[in-house]
């Protein structure tokens, strides 16, 4: 039906550009040597009043500006004015009316989705409501505790922190985990949600202040996963891809079982393994109960034997089917970054783009602390053009 809609609108378009180009009528031309001999003639009416003191010189000077513009722009119609319409402006008002529908066309039906609904402007208006209630409400958090005489409880500045993360004012949330960070009972957690926001305030660049913040981190608690995770993160931006690598590594040697923060290590391991020559690892060594979701060790050696298009097929094929699992289980975060590093190896963009942001809303629930954070925006950032 839609199509149909867009057929009928170009069709109305066609015509009104086409009707003016079979219609257009011829026009008498005016003479040019009349026409310019009269503005001539007002030319040095300017000039003999300016002789009498009629005018000033700049009311002069402003006249013959005009009368002179004039004489250019009467030269360029006589020029064109033969009654005739100039063939070239008329084959590329043609042009353009044929080339712009079939253009817009292609590219709807190749990038478009025209079946997607829109969204109702009322409910445009009530995620706006909500969101300036959650604004309002975390303002008053920030009153409340700013001027509580004891410094407000510890809680309510993490849960200010949290709440400024997930709004994006990372800024706002530094302050906040930075006044629990000066307590005696700050813990690994504190600090290493400190540096995640740290750095997110800086568009991933690890900051001296973040630096030291995950150092005391991991101090703290060495088997804390966003205190490693950002560990290397520091490490890769100061040169050492080596150590960084090992850091990932020697947390997921540590795991007893699989925890949700396993994969996003695995893909960072294996990005900057890429980099200093590292075989890449998989998740089915730290965590053999996840390989049901993903390829299994079989799988990848058999894989190994196929020609190149055959590969490509086996890899799609999977794809396709935890594509379809995560149909059916919408919550699965794990499953949608999986499934965005799979197209994102596969070279399809939009989506790899897709799974991502599905991910990043899901991960809007999880702790502040957790590393799969960062692997999800450093992925969109590469994928975003």
């Amino acid at each position: 039906m839609i199509w149909l809609v867009f057929a009928l609108l170009s069709v109305v378009g066609l015509l009104f550009m086409g009707l003016p180009l079979r219609h257009r009528s011829s026009r008498t031309p005016v003479p040019a040597d009349a026409t310019d001999a009269v503005l001539m003639d007002q030319l040095d009416e300017v000039r003999r009043d300016l002789e009498r003191g009629v005018i000033s010189d700049t009311e002069a000077t402003a006249a013959e500006q005009e009368i002179k513009r004039r004489i250019l722009v009467q030269s360029r119609r006589s020029v064109l004015s033969d009654g005739k319409p100039a063939a070239g402006g008329r084959l590329m008002v043609v042009l353009s009316a044929v080339f712009v529908p079939v253009f817009a066309f292609g590219y709807y039906s190749a990038m478009g989705s025209p079946e997607i609904p829109g969204v109702a402007f009322a409910e445009r208006a009530t995620e706006r409501q909500e969101a300036a209630e959650i604004a309002e409400l975390t303002d008053r958090l920030y009153v409340r505790l700013s001027s509580d005489p004891e410094g407000g409880p510890s809680e309510g500045w993490m849960l200010l922190g949290q709440t400024y993360s997930k709004m994006g004012r990372y800024a706002d949330a530094a302050d906040a985990y930075r006044v629990v960070a000066q307590r005696p009972e700050a813990d690994s957690a504190v600090f290493s949600m400190l540096a995640e926001v740290l750095i997110y305030a800086e568009q991933g660049v690890v900051t001296p202040e973040a630096d030291t913040a995950i150092d005391r981190a991991y101090e703290l608690d060495p088997s804390n996963p966003g205190a490693a995770f950002f560990k290397a993160v520091s490490l890769e931006q100061k040169g050492d891809e080596a150590r960084a690598h090992e850091t990932l590594v020697a947390r997921l040697d540590d795991a007893d079982r699989f925890f949700p923060w396993m994969e996003s290590f695995v893909g960072e391991a294996n990005r900057i393994g890429a980099k200093i020559g590292k075989a890449p690892i998989s998740l089915a060594d730290y965590a053999p109960k996840t390989s049901a979701s993903g390829p299994t060790q079989e799988d990848i050696e058999n894989a190994q034997d196929m020609s190149v298009e055959e590969r490509q097929d086996f890899i799609r094929s999977m794809v396709e089917r935890l594509a379809t699992r995560l149909e059916d289980e919408p919550d699965d975060l794990d499953g949608w970054m999986r499934l965005g590093n799979a197209y994102s190896v596969l070279g399809d963009t939009a989506p790899a783009i897709a799974a991502f942001e599905r991910a990043e809303i899901l991960l809007s629930e999880a702790p502040g602390d957790d590393p799969r954070r960062q692997a999800v925006q450093s992925a969109l950032e590469r994928l975003r053009p």
